[in-house]
């Protein structure tokens, strides 16, 4: 019911919005042309106005509820090469607020040259998020320890296409600084935490290669995302840590039959050196709290397969594996964390392939439910 409840009052705001705009156009800009269902592609493509996302967050390490306002403009390439996808160009702003207190407010721009062979994003960011953080204990065994982090992140990329081949090779900048608090009592800080961590900035350069021919960047029917960034941060790069990141993913989605799409995804990262604990890779998996099992790397693989009823309607069964292997611990001797879970997609913006809706998902000690705009493997960490 609060699933429903949530995605009828996202349609409805979109729907209040629209009728501003329709007291002055005869065209409904909320309905499609070529079947006259709810579709927000001509309010996208009004040059009037953009979409009022009223987006929630249902991530269980945040509160389990909770909500980010965020003003979408997307708007097609101005360039576009016969024969091929290319992407449109995302601007947005974006503020929050969850049940356990957590807040953030940002920017985020996302574009593509393609005249140049050039796609680049930046985004910068402020917050205050209270997350729960879990480490085994002699004789107590697993614990939670509670934590509120100030963060003001910042992150640049750009990437240059080889030869319209769809490999791009480029450098992102990651910069972070970050307050850390402790919300729990203690005489002395656990033996995974020191001074240093409380209050850092990290300083990361990087190098990136991707593939990616995927008939679509919202919700894929097609094709291949490969991709392997590593990070670094060092005194020199003006980091207060010495260590790396190394990380290694591929999704492919292919349609089997005309209304079956199917997908898989792999990806495993790497820490090497001294770090910030709240940096060690994580498992990142529907059903699983972000942070709730994390190690020096961590290793997972997930598949979504997509049943279309209708040219709107969709129905979404997932399932995956997972392992988050800890330092002076083996791969065999790690925990296997699972998922699995089902939901629904809408067709919200035909002409942009957007799909929208929600996703029920369950782990080995979690539950958790999402509202999925696009593909959800399309979220970054």
């Amino acid at each position: 019911m609060r699933n429903s409840t949530i995605l009828l009052f996202f349609i409805l705001s979109l729907i209040i919005v629209n009728k501003g705009f329709s007291q002055n156009d005869k065209k409904n800009v909320l309905r499609d042309s070529l079947d006259n269902k709810i579709d927000f592609s001509d309010f996208l493509l009004n040059p009037k106005g953009f979409i009022p996302l009223i987006q929630p967050i249902t991530e269980p390490a945040l509160g389990n509820i909770g909500g980010v306002i965020t003003p979408i403009f997307i708007s097609p390439n101005k360039n576009q090469i016969e024969g091929r996808y290319t992407p449109p160009n995302i601007t947005s702003l974006f503020g929050g607020y969850t049940a356990n207190d957590t807040w953030m407010v940002g920017a985020f721009r996302m574009a593509n040259l393609p005249k140049y062979g050039l796609k680049y994003q930046a985004m910068m960011a402020y917050s205050s998020v209270n997350i729960d953080f879990y480490r085994t204990v002699p004789i107590v065994g697993e614990k939670q320890f509670a934590f509120n982090f100030k963060a003001l992140p910042i992150l640049l990329s750009i990437m240059k296409e080889i030869n319209n081949t769809g490999l791009f090779i480029g450098i992102e900048y990651l910069f972070l600084k970050n307050e850390v608090t402790p919300k729990f009592d203690f005489e002395s800080l656990p033996n995974f935490l020191d001074e240093k961590s409380l209050k850092t900035t990290l300083s990361s350069p990087g190098i990136a290669l991707e593939f990616d021919n995927r008939d679509n960047i919202f919700t894929p029917d097609t094709g291949f995302l490969v991709n392997a960034t590593y990070h670094f941060n060092a005194e020199w790069t003006g980091s207060d840590y010495n260590f790396s990141n190394l990380e290694l993913s591929t999704q492919y989605y292919h349609k089997f039959i005309p209304q079956l799409v199917s997908g898989f995804r792999w990806a495993s990262e790497f820490q090497f050196n001294e770090s910030p604990f709240y940096t060690e890779p994580y498992i990142n998996l529907r059903g699983v709290p972000k942070m709730r099992y994390q190690g020096r790397s961590t290793h997972l693989i997930e598949t979504e397969h997509r049943f279309d009823f209708t040219m709107r309607w969709s129905l979404i069964g997932f399932g995956g594996l997972a392992k988050a292997v800890k330092e002076n611990e083996s791969f065999a001797e790690s925990d296997l964390i699972y998922n699995y879970g089902t939901g629904f997609r809408y067709l919200i913006a035909r002409k942009f392939k957007i799909r929208m809706g929600v996703d029920v998902a369950w782990s080995n000690n979690d539950f958790g439910y999402y509202i999925i705009f696009g593909c959800a493997w399309n979220n970054r960490k």
